[in-house]
């Protein structure tokens, strides 16, 4: 009981200094969980972008920080709003303040790297434009070589529904159907029209998604 009462109370802490970062700050906030996700998370900020990022992305599932953030999942979605707003009206300094906000909540997030990457390369920041293009490719990368992505059994394992539709937008595939298969693994079945007109049919793992929705008791 004591035990469980600190990890409340630790969790509470936690989300109370991400809202007040998430509010005013230039700064990612590095988690202090001391546990793998946030070890990876401090080698990735520091420039260390050479880790398994597989292993990176499930760790997240396993983190504390994957409770946390999913309780601001709605704050979340609101800053990612305004990240592409701010974005596309060029205010590229307040993009990237809402990027690093949505990264100290989730790190693993493909969005708010793709956006830093590009405010650092307007912004001919040669250094930092780098590391966050190694990180988005590292985390795409990961996504796309755990399988193929043409049956349930060789599905593209991803950790969250948003890995689904940022794949397909790289694809340029439009989103069609959606639906989940349980022969030959867990997986979403997703109908698109890709950008010639052809339609295709691809497979994401949804293994880890129901994984951590256990972990949060869904």
């Amino acid at each position: 009981m004591i035990m469980k009462m600190k990890l409340i109370l630790t969790l509470f802490i936690a989300v109370q200094l991400l809202i007040a970062n998430a509010q005013d700050s230039t700064k990612i906030t590095i988690p202090n969980f001391q546990d793998k996700y946030s070890e990876y998370v401090t080698k990735l900020e520091a420039g260390d972008t050479d880790i398994d990022y597989q292993d990176f992305r499930f760790s997240f599932i396993e983190s504390e920080q994957f409770i946390l953030a999913t309780k601001q999942i709605v704050l979340q979605n609101q800053l990612k709003t305004e990240m592409y707003q701010e974005y596309h009206n060029e205010n590229y300094q307040e993009a990237m303040k809402l990027a690093k906000q949505i990264l100290s909540f989730d790190y693993t997030s493909l969005d708010a790297h793709k956006i830093l990457r590009h405010c650092y390369q307007d912004q001919d920041d040669k250094d930092n434009f780098e590391k966050y293009l190694n990180i988005q490719l590292g985390l795409f990368q990961s996504i796309i070589t755990s399988g193929d992505g043409r049956s349930c059994a060789t599905g593209w394992k991803v950790i969250q529904v948003s890995e689904e539709y940022f794949v397909l937008h790289i694809l340029k595939a439009n989103k069609e159907k959606q639906s989940l298969v349980t022969e030959g693994g867990l997986c979403d079945q997703l109908d698109v029209v890709m950008e010639d007109g052809t339609k295709r049919t691809f497979y994401f793992d949804v293994s880890k998604v129901f994984e951590g929705y256990k972990k949060l008791k869904m």
